[in-house]
């Protein structure tokens, strides 16, 4: 699941007008992205449910 991209650098961009975005900071986001989801897909499981929901973020 790391090598998926969630990340739209452009919509980085749009988010913080005001400044350069360098490379990585796409790549760490979107890592972040992956560990928490992952998490909580953890968490979803050790609970029971098949259902990823927004209170496993």
């Amino acid at each position: 699941m790391a090598d998926l991209d969630l990340i739209v650098k452009s919509k980085i961009k749009e988010a913080v007008k005001d400044l350069n975005i360098a490379a990585e900071v796409a790549e760490a986001l979107n890592k972040r992205v992956v560990d928490m989801l992952q998490d909580a897909a953890e968490r979803a499981k050790a609970n029971g449910r098949r259902t990823l929901q927004a209170r496993d973020l």
